[in-house]
């Protein structure tokens, strides 16, 4: 880490819905990684998601819900904005032009860790950001991610890890039960379960 420099965190998703995994990871981020913010960045279109993501609106809405209140976590609507497939290496190419003084750490999964060579332009991604990746005890899958072994992997390419408590919460399984009008409050914050059930979000019709 270079001194005296503030560090700016990027954390991005498609938060549909944003759940308590992802409120945990943010609160981990802010307490270990010494950042001056976290700004997180609802995606806007999702080129590798194989279903429809809920309206950005709607996204955006309970991404705004369950992030306040957390100092330092800024949640951000240019992806939203953007127009055409949503890269992040965009977002960051935007981030080092507004705050050129500031390093950029970029938190992710293990499993999106391990996927990084198929990003849009992830060898100029590791030449604007730190990676700090999120490992949970006990999550499926094998052991702490390894950037070495990555193909490929860029020089100078700088990786962090950022420990978290297990939890066991999936988008998919929320949408599952609000689907059925199931109650969602142990499975996200309060405001956002409040905002899914106020605009009938995930109902079948």
């Amino acid at each position: 880490m270079a001194l005296n420099r503030p560090r700016v965190g990027v954390f991005g998703g498609a938060f549909d819905p944003p759940h308590n995994a992802h409120v945990a990871l943010v609160q981990a981020a802010l307490a270990q990684l010494g950042l001056a913010e976290l700004r997180i960045f609802p995606t806007g279109d999702a080129w590798h998601k194989e279903r429809a993501l809920s309206a950005g609106e709607h996204r955006l809405a309970m991404a705004q819900l369950a992030f306040e209140g957390l100092p330092g976590a800024v949640v951000d609507a240019r992806e939203l904005r953007r127009a055409g497939p949503t890269y992040t290496l965009d977002t960051l190419r935007e981030l080092q032009q507004e705050r050129p003084e500031a390093e950029r750490v970029l938190i992710m999964g293990a499993d999106q860790a391990a996927s990084l060579p198929r990003w849009h332009g992830w060898r100029e991604i590791l030449g604007l950001a730190v990676v700090a990746v999120a490992h949970r005890p006990g999550a499926t899958g094998a052991g702490p991610f390894d950037p070495q072994a990555l193909p490929r992997l860029p020089p100078g390419a700088r990786f962090e890890t950022l420990a978290l408590a297990p939890m066991d919460t999936s988008a998919t399984e929320i949408r599952r039960r609000a689907a059925q009008a199931q109650d969602l409050f142990q499975l996200v914050p309060p405001a956002v379960a409040r905002y899914i059930d106020q605009h009938n979000l995930y109902r079948s019709t």
